[in-house]
């Protein structure tokens, strides 16, 4: 499994997830529409720490800058 999440994404990531998970958490946003929200915070968090995207994986993209 390569890392292909760089910095910039990583910050994009969380800072999605937590609007999302405000969003949710102030009732902006209910219903099925919220749970989809808070799956995506939860998947964005997740590939976030371990800098690795699969959907990157799969069509061959990468946003981690080469050493």
């Amino acid at each position: 499994m390569n890392k292909n999440v760089g910095s910039t994404d990583k910050i994009i990531r969380f800072i999605l997830a937590a609007v999302f998970v405000a969003l949710y958490f102030t009732g902006q946003v209910t219903g099925t529409v919220g749970y989809v929200l808070l799956a995506l915070a939860a998947i964005f968090v997740i590939t976030s720490l371990i800098n690795f995207c699969p959907i990157y994986a799969i069509i061959g993209a990468s946003t981690r800058k080469k050493a």
